[in-house]
């Protein structure tokens, strides 16, 4: 007996998914706990595995297809083998993207009419086009006589089409029919440099344009600025550095100095942990602080919860764990949803300055840059220090300009004194 193979249960927060990557095609074993697909929402993706070992029988959710939540996407049979892996007369297997739809008769394998395409997008008899191909065809409106088919007998799989998209010629199996399938010629003065690609906007890219939007349009956004001279923290973790990887197994960077300034701020302007919902202003006496970190699909923000709990190596640990299973596309949605403020580090990437964009419904995010050696002034002297710009965006509407600029004056004191964390003063 089949077993099913079912999206995940959704938070409240996310209606649907779409299926992005199928990691085995019909016919190939599993066993407990393999990865058998990928399902992108609008915050997050997420990894279906195997919860029993078998074959792949049946696929019900192509690439690019909407799943809802908890919807049956697939099945796992065990010991068996799928009538169109092999047929019982010999015929030559299929390839997996020919596996797309196992009802499709040998007499469909004919070249495709465009115009019986149009007219009738969801028939499969008769068409030498998988749904899914048929599905982009159709999306990208573009004539299927000029898609070779890599397929058995020139039938046009999915990843013909993306090829197509892309301006690439997918390798044939078959011997099409040129009159079909010979592309057309480019217009006069045209070339490779004028190239275009047009891909959908994920699930993940589109949600975070409507919350940048969102935040732009409903929020008073200013931003403040100020420097902070890095040069105490940076001879404090070098002095403890290795003495602090040596005992706690991580290394000492710079975020968790931020992150207790930041908490030390909020204590001091409440507002700037606040966040207006409706006509009321929710001022939070707790400490979650988002930290961006970076995943193949763009930045995530985890949630720290209760940070203000945390010594420095668990603040270390919690973000390399973050940003260990960001990459892997670990992060559960969980770990994404709340937070009262937030810090992003540019610098990383070799940002000088920038005016981050608030997370709703947050009222304030920080803004890091990177840390570049400056002359500076000193009791009437000229001298080098590593410096750090500073940016603070914040919702004008719950924190007055007076408050932002003494937020970030509290973070720049702190960090220029460190002593200030442990006494706190």
């Amino acid at each position: 007996m089949a077993s099913e193979i079912k999206a995940p249960t959704f938070p409240e927060s996310i209606e649907e998914g779409t299926l992005m990557t199928w990691h085995r095609q019909i016919g190939e074993t599993l066993d407990v706990d393999d990865k058998v697909v990928e399902i992108e929402t609008d915050k997050i993706v997420l990894e279906v595995v195997a919860l029993t070992a078998g074959t792949l029988v049946e696929i019900t959710k192509e690439e690019g297809d909407t799943v809802a939540s908890g919807e049956v996407i697939g099945r796992i049979g065990k010991g068996v083998t799928p009538m169109d892996s092999t047929s019982a007369e010999g015929r030559e297997p299929r390839s997996p993207e020919e596996s797309e739809d196992s009802t499709l008769p040998p007499e469909s394998d004919s070249p495709v009419d465009p115009e019986i395409l149009t007219e009738d997008p969801n028939r499969d008899q008769g068409l030498g086009i998988s749904p899914s191909a048929r599905k982009l065809i159709l999306e990208h409106n573009l004539d299927p006589a000029n898609i070779p088919g890599s397929g058995r007998k020139g039938r046009i799989t999915k990843s013909d089409v993306m090829k197509s998209l892309n301006g690439a010629t997918p390798t044939s199996t078959a011997v099409p029919d040129t009159s079909l399938s010979l592309p057309r010629p480019p217009p006069s003065g045209a070339t490779d440099s004028r190239s275009e690609e047009r891909v959908p906007m994920s699930r993940i890219r589109a949600r975070i344009a409507e919350r940048l939007v969102e935040a732009q349009q409903t929020a008073a956004i200013l931003t403040t600025f100020n420097e902070v001279n890095m040069e105490p923290i940076v001879h404090l973790r070098g002095r403890y550095r290795e003495d602090f990887e040596k005992k706690h197994g991580v290394r000492l960077g710079f975020m968790p100095f931020f992150i207790k300034a930041s908490v030390e701020a909020l204590r001091q302007f409440p507002s700037v942990n606040g966040a207006i919902e409706n006509s009321d202003i929710v001022y939070h006496h707790y400490y979650d602080i988002g930290v961006a970190v970076s995943g193949p699909r763009g930045l995530l923000v985890p949630i720290l919860r209760d940070v203000d709990t945390l010594s420095f190596p668990a603040i270390e640990q919690s973000i390399l764990d973050f940003s260990t299973r960001a990459k892997e596309n670990r992060i559960a949605i969980e770990e994404l949803q709340g937070g009262t403020f937030t810090i992003s580090n540019g610098g990383v990437f070799g940002s000088m300055l920038s005016t981050p964009i608030l997370n709703p419904p947050q009222s304030g995010i920080l803004g890091m840059h990177n840390i570049t050696e400056r002359p500076v002034a000193e009791n009437g002297n000229v001298v080098i220090r590593p410096v750090m710009y500073l940016a603070l965006s914040y919702d004008h509407r719950i924190v007055d300009g007076r408050e932002a600029v003494q937020f970030l004056v509290a973070i720049k004191e702190t960090l220029e004194d460190p002593a200030r964390l442990l006494l706190q003063v």
